[in-house]
Order: structure tokens, then C-alpha cells, then sequence
């Protein structure tokens, strides 16, 4: 016997909470969660009382989506001529749910009737399972947020993880996100479920319980959602989830994430942008200069005593003056305990380093000798090069300015195609937090300061400095190696190559 829900569709008899409990006890051999529990019957709840638009927010980690796909299958038991249709932020991740669902269905002992005995579609992104009516769509169907459904129908339209890094890091995107999920009400048919089921990954979260004015919100995007919010900590700090997640770990997570990070993805609260704006009262100032020496064929540098085994440097170009952009020059030492030394940062167009006028390739000259100056002068091992825009006609410039002066340093060449808002962020805010990032006088003394206090996401203010460091945080620190075969220089690894290829961050 089957339970009439308001939208005429049915529930199983077995509560969600009992059907999880079955599945991972007698199949899987597991306990449930304490927050499984609370989600099965907050959803059952929703459905048993006629609420129809639904909100899911739960830490990271925390097993939502294995969660939604139990609520399908147990979805599908209760009327089995249900139609399901995930959307997720890409294929692959919408495929995944469909899969896990039609596991479940295939060996939960509830559902191994509806299996059909001709399995015409059975595939990982979509499958049928016997019905009593012979719909067009599929029992349930997998599609990316930019896939087409033009045409498709949805008795439950499940919105798995649609906000993403990659479809919120911009206002563009996230424009076209909304607009893409607006559509959906021409999909779900009258009096049909949808669930949005994820974490905040912007201030403009999607998710966001009040409006953002900001963008001309009168009203939050999922107004009227009936919500459910478990964070990491509940309200005495305690874990949610003790055995996977216990205090250490948290602990741990909030320390290499970094504040804002943590706030968004185990509290699920959308961190405003002004809140991640860069402390430099966090970095850590140090006056000395690394020293140099050969041993057993090896180049080693020292600074206070404190071995340093890798480094990075990073060349962001500009040829315009230094009320412009700036050509930033970013050199960072690295050591065994992961302490990060940012020692020199070089404007490159500044006055101070322009005595000169030079324009066109007489300038492009003019700084790569300056940038093989500062490779020879800190004893770096490579250089990476961002080649976006002017910077695509360097690398060849640069090299031939290393050859002369007897330098056998690979050049890099680096493609950024993400935002650089999210590069700053992600390269500077955790290791602030952690206290991981120490900084020279002569970078403190300089213009870094004042970017750091004025700069703020979308802001429009200097960035130079930032974004430069954050490219020279993302690279793989060059470690240091056998003497080159100049003799003149350090190899930060063995045998490297004087070239390399254009790599897309």
C-alpha cells in the first residue's frame, strides 16, 4: 500500500529514514549518521506536508549527494512512474547521481521489483525502471546546467551541486546561472518537487537567504524554499559529525582552507567580498638575505641559518608607465616546515628602475635583462611568464637575455584564464590565516602594503603585487639541484629543460 501525498503522487510506506537504514546496515554493513537520520525525515516531512520547493544545504563531505540518491530511490519505490531529471554543474557530476541511484535500485531489497526484466534503458546517465505507464522521458536522467531539455518533463527535478567554482566565480556566470535555472519551471510539471541540493560558493550564493541588493535582488533567488541548513559545528561548537569530522580535523581544514573558505563550505555562509579583504599585519617580516654556497655538487641557500629547498618567481609584463599597469617581478623561497618567504617583489616600470625612456621592443629588452638581473642576483631556478596579451612575444626575448648572461634557467610560459579575484583569493587568504606567509623589508616597504589594505573582490583597485605573488604561489616550487653545466648557475632541478610548455591555470 502506497500513501497519497497533495501533489497525487505516493510515498512508500517505509519512511526514508527506515530505507536508509536497510541499505546501509543489511547492504552495506554501515551505521547511519546522525545527520542522514535528521535530513530523511526533514525530507519526508517536506513531502508528507505539501511543501514542494526545497533547499539542502550541508557541510562539505557531509554525504549529500549519496543522500539524494537514496531520497530518489525511495522516490521511485513509493510511484514508479515518477520521472526524474538531475541537473548538476556539468554532465559528469549529474551522471554520478543517476548511477548511485540506479545501484541502489538494482540491490536495495525495496526496489529490486522495479528492475525490469528487459532493461531497453539502462545506462549510467539514464535508466527506466518497470512502470505501470509508458512515458517519452526516462524513470530518471542525468544532464549538465548547460545541456539541453527544451521539450524534456519532471515529476522531481533535482538541482545537485549547480553552483560550482566554475559556474559562480564571475558576475557573467553567475547571470547565466540564474538564467539557466529560471528555465527550469518550463520542465518540472505542476505540483512537482525540486530540490537544490549544495554549499555557497559566493557572496551571490544562489543560496543566499536575503537578497542581494547588490545585483537588483528584491528577493532571494530561492524565495519560499522551505530550507535545511546542518554546518559542520552546531550551535555549542561541537562536530556534526564526530566520527569522520572530529575536532582536530576540523581544526585542520579551517587552517589550510583559510577563514573564508571555511565559513562558505563547513558553516554555509556566504562570506561577503569586503570580508575577504588582505591583512598584511598577518604577514611576517624578516630582514635577511639568503647565502649562497656549493656542496658535494649541489647548490644550497641558507637564510638565518634555515635551509631553503625550493623557490618560485613569477613575471606578470606591462610596458606602460608606473601610473599603469605594473610589470611585476614576484620571488618567493620556500622551506622544509612550509614556510612561504615572499623576498623580492620588482616593479619593472616603476621610475626607480626605469632611468630610460624606451617603447616598444627596446623596452620588452630593457625588462627581460632586468628580470635575468634578479634570476642571476636570488640564485632562482626558473621563471614563469604570463603570456596574456603582451606577455605572448616574451619567452623567446627572455631566454636569449638568460643565454647572454650564461644563465641555463627554464622559462615558463603561463596561460591564466581564470578570474583574477579568485587567483588572490585562493593563493593569499589561507596562507595569511595560517601564518604560513613571511614577507622581506624591501616587500613591506614597498607598494604591496597599500594593495593589500585597499583591495577588495571586483574592487577595480592596484592588484599588480597580489596577483603577481598568487601566480608565483600556484607554481610547483623548483627544487634545488646539481650545479648547470655553465658552471655559473644553480639548476633548481636536474637536467631542465630551457624550454616548457604553455600551461592554462
Amino acid at each position: 500500500m502506497t500513501v497519497p501525498t497533495e501533489a497525487g503522487a505516493a510515498l512508500p510506506p517505509v519512511g526514508f529514514d527506515l530505507f536508509l537504514e536497510v541499505w546501509n546496515r543489511a547492504v552495506l554493513g554501515l551505521s547511519t549518521p546522525g545527520h542522514h537520520i535528521a535530513i530523511a525525515r526533514w525530507l519526508e516531512r517536506c513531502l508528507r506536508t505539501g511543501e514542494r520547493r526545497l533547499l539542502l544545504m550541508a557541510f562539505r563531505n557531509a554525504g549529500k549527494s549519496t543522500l539524494v540518491a537514496q531520497f530518489c530511490a525511495w522516490l521511485l519505490a513509493g510511484d514508479p512512474s515518477r520521472r526524474l531529471l538531475v541537473l548538476s554543474a556539468t554532465d559528469a557530476l549529474a551522471t554520478r547521481l543517476v548511477l548511485h541511484t540506479r545501484d541502489i535500485v538494482q540491490h536495495h531489497p525495496l526496489t529490486r521489483a522495479l528492475v525490469p526484466d528487459r532493461k531497453a534503458e539502462w545506462a549510467a546517465d539514464r535508466f527506466t525502471v518497470s512502470r505501470p505507464v509508458s512515458w517519452r522521458e526516462p524513470s530518471m536522467r542525468a544532464a549538465g546546467i548547460g545541456a539541453t531539455i527544451t521539450g524534456a518533463r519532471a515529476d522531481v527535478l533535482i538541482c545537485d551541486d549547480v553552483e560550482v567554482p566554475n559556474t559562480a566565480d564571475t558576475a557573467d556566470k553567475r547571470a547565466a546561472l540564474r538564467n539557466r535555472l529560471t528555465e527550469t519551471a518550463f520542465v518540472l510539471n505542476p505540483g512537482g518537487l525540486q530540490l537544490y541540493v549544495g554549499t555557497p560558493h559566493s557572496w551571490f550564493s544562489l543560496y543566499a537567504a536575503e537578497p542581494r541588493r547588490e545585483i537588483g535582488e528584491t528577493r532571494p533567488f530561492l524565495d519560499g524554499y522551505r530550507r535545511c541548513v546542518l554546518p559542520i559545528l552546531d550551535a555549542d561548537g561541537h562536530s556534526l559529525w564526530p566520527q569522520r569530522f572530529p575536532q582536530a580535523a576540523i581544526d585542520r581544514i579551517r587552517r589550510q582552507g583559510g577563514p573564508r573558505a571555511f565559513a562558505a563550505q563547513m558553516l554555509l555562509q556566504p562570506t561577503a567580498d569586503h570580508d575577504g579583504r588582505l591583512d598584511p599585519d598577518r604577514l611576517i617580516r624578516y630582514a635577511a638575505e639568503p647565502a649562497y654556497r656549493e656542496a658535494h655538487g649541489r647548490a644550497v641557500l641558507d637564510l638565518d641559518g634555515r635551509p631553503l629547498v625550493s623557490a618560485a618567481c613569477w613575471w606578470d609584463p606591462a610596458f606602460g608607465s608606473a601610473s599603469g599597469d605594473g610589470s611585476v617581478l614576484a620571488a618567493l623561497y620556500f622551506t622544509a616546515d612550509g614556510l612561504s618567504l615572499l623576498h623580492r617583489l620588482v616593479w619593472l616600470n616603476a621610475a626607480d628602475e626605469r632611468p630610460v625612456r624606451a617603447d616598444g621592443e627596446a623596452e620588452a629588452l630593457r625588462q627581460c635583462a632586468a628580470v635575468a638581473r634578479w634570476v642571476d642576483r636570488l640564485h632562482l631556478p626558473s621563471v614563469a611568464v604570463e603570456i596574456n596579451g603582451i606577455g605572448r612575444f616574451l619567452p623567446g626575448l627572455l631566454r636569449r637575455a638568460l643565454d647572454a648572461q650564461g644563465l641555463a634557467v627554464p622559462v615558463l610560459e603561463i596561460a591564466n584564464r581564470r578570474p583574477k579575484d579568485a587567483r588572490i583569493l585562493e593563493a593569499w587568504d589561507a596562507r595569511l590565516a595560517a601564518g604560513t606567509l613571511h614577507a622581506h623589508d624591501s616587500v613591506l616597504d614597498g607598494p604591496l602594503v597599500g594593495e593589500m589594505r585597499g583591495w577588495r573582490p571586483g574592487g577595480g583597485g592596484g592588484d599588480d603585487g597580489l596577483d603577481a605573488v598568487a601566480g608565483a604561489l600556484s607554481l610547483e616550487p623548483v627544487r634545488l639541484g646539481r650545479l648547470s653545466r655553465t658552471g655559473r648557475r644553480p639548476a633548481w632541478r636536474p637536467a631542465a629543460p630551457t624550454r616548457a610548455r604553455t600551461t592554462l591555470t
